[in-house]
């Protein structure tokens, strides 16, 4: 069944319940051996962060939150996939409803809070899944733990994915989780990252292969802050930049309902708001620290202003939400087409 036909019936459900239907159908599909031959994979090579991936457009985390769909999810063309956002312990997330979609502007409105099992149960899916791909794992700092604190979560996480992930990405900009965003700037910012870079080169150390380093940040910055988030990655060696998670601004959609809901948006909304922050990283970074390019992505031109903007890759979440996997071949196929008529001028 097509995502069009199927859409109708998903958009009359609670959107969480809707998810969580479609994951499960997702997984029913997979193993029913309907997944192999329904999403061409398009390859177009890329490499980002010093890793090859099949083609530049990934899924972003938050969609597959404890890696239990890894393989599924790989069998929908994807380049690279990016599970989680996962913490040290398992934990509920923020009451609901907690997840809220914008049909007429094509947004989404989400305070779900970092809910997930635990770190130790996604390495069991992992472990299970038979994906040989590019595996990306988003880790944060669980809920009840202080922000003062919050190194000690990120290094606990570090230290139990590193063998399982091709890059790792340290999640600091959710609007979802009390205090998160303070990290994001100043000293907190730099004390964290001097912890978790210390950590990083002592488990390279160990393994014996180097595993990146990426950090999502919001869009909701001023040109302050994105000279000092982009002065302090450089100095601690920092591998990617992924820009951005969910905006706390309604600009756009306020008179549409659920607005007023609290939580992060996303979606188109928020595409051309995360582009500006992905350029303003670009001009400051100059092409020492790469970049993945997320946020309102619903179709291929979309995809192809963040290459502009200065991205090596992109993420999907949202935009699947409303146009399904077809999103991912339409994205591949401008990005392809963009970049061979960049090479003839």
């Amino acid at each position: 069944m097509s995502y069009a036909l199927l859409r109708p019936l998903l958009f009359n459900m609670d959107p969480e319940r809707a998810h969580e239907f479609t994951l499960k159908m997702l997984e029913k599909a997979h193993k029913a051996k309907l997944l192999e031959f329904g999403h061409a994979r398009q390859s177009l090579p890329t490499t980002c962060m010093g890793i090859h991936l099949l083609n530049p457009v990934g899924l972003a985390a938050g969609l597959d939150k404890n890696g239990s769909h890894i393989d599924a999810m790989s069998e929908l063309g994807f380049g690279f996939l990016e599970v989680g956002t996962v913490t040290p312990r398992p934990q509920s997330g923020n009451d609901k409803p907690r997840l809220f979609r914008i049909t007429q502007a094509g947004g989404i409105i989400n305070r779900m809070g970092f809910n997930n099992d635990g770190v130790d149960q996604m390495i069991a899916n992992i472990e299970r899944a038979k994906y040989q791909g590019v595996l990306g794992i988003n880790i944060g700092k669980n809920a009840i733990t202080p922000v003062e604190n919050a190194l000690d979560d990120y290094v606990y996480c570090l230290e139990r994915v590193y063998p399982y992930a091709s890059y790792i990405t340290i999640n600091i900009s959710s609007p979802n989780t009390k205090n998160l965003r303070t990290l994001q700037g100043g000293d907190a910012l730099s004390s964290l990252l001097d912890g978790i870079k210390t950590c990083h080169t002592r488990l390279a150390n160990e393994y014996g292969f180097y595993v990146p380093l990426a950090l999502k940040i919001a869009p909701d910055l001023d040109e302050s802050q994105v000279d000092e988030i982009a002065h302090t990655v450089l100095a601690f060696d920092i591998d990617g930049l992924i820009a951005t998670n969910t905006t706390l601004s309604r600009v756009g959609v306020e008179d549409y309902p659920h607005a007023d809901e609290q939580g992060g948006l996303s979606g188109r909304p928020v595409s051309h708001m995360s582009t500006q922050i992905l350029s303003m990283f670009h001009d400051r970074l100059m092409d020492k620290v790469d970049l993945i390019g997320v946020g309102g992505i619903d179709e291929g031109a979309l995809a192809v202003k963040k290459f502009k903007a200065g991205a090596k890759a992109v993420q999907l979440y949202s935009g699947l939400v409303y146009k399904g996997p077809t999103l991912i071949t339409d994205c591949v196929q401008a990005i392809a087409e963009h970049q061979e008529h960049h090479l003839i001028v």
